[in-house]
């Protein structure tokens, strides 16, 4: 576990000349499941519907086994209780990615967030707080929330 730990936290480093084109995908999987695993945080209840939705969004957008999936979010969790800000994720996403993957991210965030079928005041900061730091417009932020909103059948 430990190795792995440290492998996980080395990814975060960036990407360097040596690193090879599967090291730097693996240390943006990992940036983006930080951030879906950041919104699951945000909300005290933390349910077994939110850690589902978080598989999900990881699913959906990079292609896992199961066992790759636990252990990504198993250690996006780690990661995440020791960061001290976003900034080294956000950075790396926003080398990486595309409008639309930042966008189709922001989407994810929000159903981790409606998954439980309440939608927590800290769940909401977290989100607006990382969508702003992907450069994500308002109306984007806002269009991905009613996506995902009506997702999950609040509408």
């Amino acid at each position: 576990m430990l190795s792995s730990l440290k492998e996980f936290l080395d990814s975060f480093t960036g990407p360097s000349e040596a690193q090879s084109a599967q090291e730097a995908e693996r240390a943006v999987r990992l940036a983006a499941a930080v951030l879906l695993v950041e919104v699951m945080r945000a909300d005290p209840a933390n349910t077994p519907a939110e850690r589902a939705a978080v598989v999900a969004g990881l699913r959906e957008r990079f292609s896992f086994a199961d066992d790759e999936v636990a252990r990504l979010v198993d250690l996006a969790q780690a990661e995440a209780e020791h960061a001290n800000d976003y900034y080294r994720f956000t950075s790396l996403l926003n080398e990486r990615f595309s409008q639309p993957q930042k966008i189709a991210l922001v989407e994810a965030m929000w159903q981790v967030a409606y998954a439980d079928a309440h939608l927590d005041a800290n769940e909401n900061h977290v989100i607006s707080k990382l969508a702003e730091l992907l450069h994500v417009t308002h109306g984007e932020y806002i269009g991905a929330k009613m996506r995902a909103k009506e997702a999950a059948g609040l509408v």
